[in-house]
């Protein structure tokens, strides 16, 4: 039985011994590569994520500008610390505020606000990145 033993770990051990040493040589189209730097440029410079936003304001006709001018100041004034924006998509002028991450943010923002906004929805859309937060150096 030990001498069963002896040859066995003999063995494993002139696997371990003797192994190989390889290179792994990748062929492939430059094309891939083409199309990672492309990826890579864009990511670097999108402006803009999908995220959700609370639109408090929607009309159209006459004064609608004017009107949805007056919503986002109101707001504006109201809640500073949140961005709103105007748009218009023919023929409807709308206001939308926030750039929340995911749905939840958004709804939970939309709690606090519907008091002064009791038609207000939470909607999916183009959202601008949170700033980078640098961290503090630790000198």
């Amino acid at each position: 039985m030990r001498l069963v033993t002896l040859i066995i770990s003999f063995t494993l051990w002139g696997f371990i011994a003797f192994a190989q040493q390889g290179r792994v040589q990748i062929i492939g189209d430059e094309r891939i590569d083409l199309l990672i730097e492309k990826h890579k440029y864009l990511n670097r410079h999108q402006s803009t994520l999908d995220g959700w936003r609370i639109q408090i304001f929607f009309d159209s006709g006459t004064n609608s500008k004017r009107r949805a001018t007056e919503a986002l100041n109101r707001f504006s004034s109201r809640y500073q610390e949140v961005k709103a924006y105007l748009s218009f998509k023919e023929p409807y002028y709308r206001v939308r505020v926030g750039d929340f991450r995911t749905r939840l943010e958004a709804e939970g923002f939309l709690q606090n606000i519907k008091a002064d906004y009791p038609n207000a929805f939470t909607v999916s859309d183009k959202i601008n990145p949170p700033p980078l937060v640098m961290p503090a150096n630790s000198e």
